[in-house]
C-alpha cells in the first residue's frame, strides 16, 4: 500500500543520509523523496513515498520518529492532505502538430515555459496519476527531456466533519474539525 510520510528534520548536514539509510536498511524502496526548507530555517520538511504494509511501515514510523534529527513524523494514511509533484518535461514537436501539443497543455493545467523550433518545454503541477497520464500522452510527440521534483504533502485545514445533533435531518450536522477523514475532503486538488 502507498503511503505519503512527511517529516520535520533538524536542517543540518548529514540527515538525509540517516533517514535514507534507515530505510534502506530495513529494505523499502522509496518511491519518492523530497526535502526543503520550512517556514523555520532551522527545520526542514521531509516528503517519503514508500510501498509497504501497515504492520512494518509502523516500525518504519516508530525508528524514524527515534533518530535524534526527527522531530515530527505524519503518515498521511486516512487523512485529508493535499500533494503535488512538478514535472518539467521537453516535447518534441512539428509545426503541423505545436498547436495539437499546446491543446493537451491546457487541458492538464500546465505552461509551456520554453518554445523552440522543434521543441516545446512544459511545466505541470499535480498528483503522480495526473503527471503520470500527461506524460503518457507525450509519449507519442516524442519526450526529449524529464525531470521530477517528486511528491511534496501537506494536510488539509479545517475539514468539515459529520457528527450527531438533533437539529439536523436525520440528526447529522456538520462540525468543523482539524482531523476530519479524507472522504470529506473539500474541493479536489
Amino acid at each position: 500500500m502507498r503511503h505519503v510520510i512527511s517529516a520535520l528534520v533538524v536542517n543540518e548536514p548529514g540527515v538525509l543520509a540517516n533517514v535514507a539509510g534507515m530505510f534502506a536498511a530495513r529494505g523499502f524502496n522509496i518511491d519518492s523523496l523530497v526535502v526543503g526548507r520550512t517556514e523555520d530555517p532551522n527545520l526542514s520538511r521531509m516528503t517519503i513515498v514508500v510501498d509497504a504494509d501497515e504492520n512494518t511501515l509502523e516500525q518504519v514510523r516508530k525508528q524514524l520518529a527515534k533518530l535524534v534529527p526527527v522531530t515530527k513524523v505524519k503518515d498521511f494514511k486516512g487523512t485529508a492532505y493535499l500533494e503535488r509533484d512538478l514535472c518539467l518535461l521537453t516535447v518534441a514537436v512539428t509545426p503541423d502538430n505545436r498547436g495539437e501539443v499546446i491543446q493537451v497543455v491546457n487541458l492538464f493545467r500546465g505552461k509551456v515555459v520554453d518554445v523552440g523550433k522543434e521543441s516545446l518545454v512544459v511545466e505541470l503541477a499535480g498528483t503522480e496519476d495526473k503527471i503520470e497520464a500527461f506524460i503518457e500522452l507525450m509519449k507519442p510527440y516524442g519526450i526529449r527531456e524529464l525531470a521530477r521534483t517528486g511528491v511534496i504533502a501537506m494536510g488539509r485545514g479545517m475539514q468539515l466533519s459529520k457528527e450527531e445533533s438533533p437539529a439536523a435531518p436525520g440528526g447529522k450536522s456538520r462540525k468543523r474539525s482539524l482531523d476530519a477523514p479524507a472522504a470529506t475532503a473539500l474541493p479536489p486538488s
